[in-house]
């Protein structure tokens, strides 16, 4: 119930096309059941000696039919509105959701998932909604009403077509409890085939370079069979459905026939008129077509009960980061200090990713982090602009622990630059105004002056209205880094955090986007993580990371004095140089 809430509460301005929908039905049913009825006069005025009645009657079944019409095409009209109606409102509350999704968030759904919800299970849910706001009001309506008005015709009659009711409904209950489980199954199928998609589209250009295309197509094709296979055995299932209703309206057809002509003939025609007759056929062709429908309707259910849940439970999820009730909107400055933090990505996870960190940075001082692949670099900076949370101690900002904030404020204040560089599609001016849609072209372009980016603009085809193509495919990885920056330093932050984003670039380029943060921007905090330690060597504190610890910690002279780890890389990187020229 609390999923048919959730998701009924999308409805919002489609609430009325909803109500109207199974009104228009009602009235469908009312109509179709009158039909019947009056088709009896009209069979027994065929015996009479005029044709009055049945020009009378005639008219009143055309009149009959029109309204049923009438109202049919109504209640398809409203129906369809509603059902597309809510299926937009659900694509578009769970985007918004995502965007208020913290990085263990997403993890925790994983992107393909979310994709699979957010398109083929609201498609689920739409094809039912439609379904269920018509076909489940019509169906329990019309077999009432049906057997009702059999009833009235001949009650020994009716008895055949109301032992069948329950008789079916068990079958088919039966049908979709046993395929219930592997429409669940599907699903979770569904998000590691689109995984699989994804992953291979986005890693195109690697997939290519190692010719692995024949491994990622056995994997796709594994993945597709999954779901092939289990989709094969709901419909399996799902197929016996027709014929068992089919089977049940002949046996009741064929009975009704036998049984009436039975009646007519040993009463005279006084208990049952071949009017009767007939209307009682119609009637019994109605209960059991209804039922048939009842089928359809349980698979739609079956199908979208799971993907109903699967999108409610996204809806409903509260995103691990919020703002705080009346969180601070002003940074004071840029400096930025580690309390005793520990850190680890899932409370479940054994292991913390970062342990025991005590650092501190005032305000525009530039900190260089080194360390290995696996050392959490990246896991320490993300907490400084609260992409997650310190599982022990704190982190503060500008004097103020970042869970203090407003989360805009703080991310307004916090410009990151992370390891995987993204552009977007459109010019390189729109790239730009994601840093600040204020911006005018000339703190545009001087943004990019600072990035050492606007060298190779000016010579790009229509300079700063070049087209970047989806994911920036039409620039050099090095190029892309220098528009990621400038991007960045749009924001006027008080903290710019680089996370290893100069390593596509030149050293003597690396060399003047530093030189222009010093001259340009000195109030400003720089926080640089790289493997290159020219990067970091004039920073004013470096510290070395090794397995979520702070290893070794000073500037470039006082750690190469103390000959640990930061010297070894050190004299490897100069040595790899020096036999690199020779």
């Amino acid at each position: 119930m609390k999923t048919i809430r959730t998701l009924l509460g999308r409805l919002r301005e489609f609430t009325t096309p909803s109500i109207l929908t199974p009104l228009f039905i009602i009235g469908e049913v009312v109509l179709e059941c009158l039909i019947p009825l009056t088709m009896v006069s009209l069979v027994d005025a065929l015996d009479g000696d005029t044709l009055t009645p049945v020009l009378r009657l005639g008219a009143i079944l055309i009149c009959l039919a029109f309204a049923s019409l009438t109202c049919g095409i109504l209640s398809a009209r409203f129906a369809a509105t509603a059902s597309v109606g809510l299926a937009k409102n659900l694509r578009q509350d769970l985007f918004f959701k995502v965007q208020d999704f913290s990085f263990a968030d997403i993890d925790r759904f994983s992107t393909s998932s979310l994709v699979t919800r957010m398109t083929t299970d609201v498609t689920n849910v739409q094809n039912a909604f439609g379904m269920m706001i018509r076909i489940a009001v019509r169906v329990p309506l019309m077999i009432i009403f049906s057997i009702v008005m059999a009833w009235r015709i001949n009650s020994s009659m009716a008895l055949i077509f109301l032992g069948m009711v329950p008789l079916l409904a068990i079958i088919l209950a039966v049908i979709v409890l046993v395929a219930f489980p592997i429409f669940r199954r599907i699903f979770k199928k569904y998000d590691a085939l689109n995984n699989s998609v994804q992953e291979n589209v986005a890693a195109i250009r690697v997939v290519k370079s190692f010719v692995t295309e024949e491994h990622e197509t056995t994997k796709f094709r594994h993945a597709s069979a999954d779901v092939r296979k289990d989709f094969t055995n709901a419909e399996k299932l799902i197929a016996l459905n027709s014929p068992v209703m089919m089977f049940f309206i002949f046996a009741a057809i064929t009975a009704v026939d036998y049984v009436g002509a039975s009646i007519i003939v040993n009463s005279g025609a006084t208990e049952l008129t071949k009017g009767g007759l007939t209307a009682l056929i119609t009637y019994g062709i109605q209960i059991l077509s209804q039922m048939l429908m009842l089928a359809f309707i349980f698979v739609m259910t079956t199908m979208a009960a799971e993907s109903a849940h699967r999108i409610a439970e996204v809806l409903t999820h509260a995103p691990s980061l919020t703002s705080p009730a009346g969180g601070a909107t002003d940074v004071a400055d840029g400096s930025v200090v580690f309390d005793g933090v520990s850190f680890k990505y899932s409370q479940n996870a054994e292991e913390n990713a970062l342990s025991d960190i005590n650092l501190r940075v005032d305000s525009g001082q530039t900190l260089g982090i080194v360390g290995g692949t696996g050392s959490s670099k990246t896991s320490l900076i993300q907490l400084i602009c609260r992409l997650y949370d310190v599982s022990e101690g704190s982190v503060k900002v500008g004097g103020r622990d970042v869970r203090d904030y407003d989360l805009g404020a703080l991310r307004d204040a916090v410009s990151v630059v992370l390891q995987k560089n993204v552009l977007f599609s459109g010019t390189i001016k729109d790239n730009m105004r994601w840093g600040n849609p204020e911006a005018t072209d000339e703190q545009i372009e001087r943004a990019c002056k600072l990035a050492q980016a606007d060298e190779f603009i000016q010579q790009l085809p229509g300079g700063y209205d070049y087209v970047i193509a989806r994911g920036g495919t039409n620039v050099s990885g090095g190029q892309k880094q220098r528009l990621c920056i400038a991007r960045a330093l749009l924001k006027t932050p008080k903290i710019l955090i680089l996370d290893d984003s100069t390593s596509a670039v030149d050293t003597r380029t690396d060399s003047l986007i530093r030189s222009a943060f010093e001259t340009e921007i000195p109030g400003t905090t720089t926080i640089i993580i790289a493997q290159r330690l020219s990067s970091v060597s004039h920073a004013d504190q470096i510290i070395v990371l090794d397995d979520g610890r702070i290893k070794e910690r000073g500037t470039h002279e006082e750690l190469m004095a103390a000959g640990g780890e930061y010297r070894e890389i050190y004299e490897s990187q100069n040595a790899a140089s020096e036999s690199e020229v020779a």
